[in-house]
Order: structure tokens, then sequence, then C-alpha cells
């Protein structure tokens, strides 16, 4: 789970960009922080760059498929 210190620096988005699962070797399409929604691994991304292969990580049966998908969205254009 993504963890911070300091609230004022988040702000909570219903942006449909948070819905979508992406594969392995997926482009992500934004920067920030991925979640594998079987195992719950997180990874940090620069947009653009290919999310980790089938082959990073195993999950057993119960946790299905791995798919990545953005729970925090590095935000570049400051407010």
């Amino acid at each position: 789970m993504a963890i911070y210190k300091d609230a004022s620096y988040l702000q909570q988005s219903s942006s449909e960009a948070f819905d979508q699962d992406y594969g392995p070797g997926a482009a992500a399409p934004h920067a920030g922080i991925y979640r594998c929604m079987g195992c719950h691994l997180e990874i940090g991304i620069a947009a653009g760059h290919v999310l980790p292969p089938q082959g990073h990580h195993a999950h057993t049966p119960a946790q299905g498929s791995i798919r990545w998908r953005l729970i925090v969205y590095a935000d570049h254009k400051p407010k």
C-alpha cells in the first residue's frame, strides 16, 4: 500500500486513469505508482516506460494474472 507523510502533497481524484488495468510489458501511460492487483506488489515508474514483464514476479493460481493499475499519479504540471 502506498504510504505518505504529508497529505498536503496529495489530491484525491476520481479520474478514469485509475480504473484501467495493464498487462505485463505494457507502456505506463502515466508516471506514478502502479499496483499489481493480484498480489499487491507496488512499483514506481516513469510515463512511457514499460511495466515489468510476466517473469518479474510469480503469482499463485488464486492471485490470477499479473495486472498493473495506477494508484498514485505523478502530476508534472504544478498547480
